[in-house]
């Protein structure tokens, strides 16, 4: 366990420090729409590339398929 009793398994991969939580209540829901339409763009972004680089002979649409696969968990 960290410092504060978070757990990191199967059951919780993702833990949000108190202060982070603090300053997105603060955020509009626009404004909080706005960074998690930023992380996704930027997760999608490094997926393509990881994808690219471990399928090289892949052609772009195959990639963005794949890649649209992963992110909707397999639902397309």
């Amino acid at each position: 366990m960290g410092k504060r009793g978070y757990r990191l398994d199967d059951g919780q991969i993702e833990v949000v420090d108190d202060i982070v939580a603090e300053i997105l209540k603060k955020k509009s829901p626009a404004e909080r729409l706005k960074i998690g339409l930023g992380m996704w763009h930027s997760a999608r972004v490094q997926l393509l590339s990881n994808i690219k680089s471990l399928h090289p002979a892949w052609d772009k649409e195959k990639i963005q398929r794949e890649a649209a696969r992963r992110l909707s968990h397999g639902a397309v």
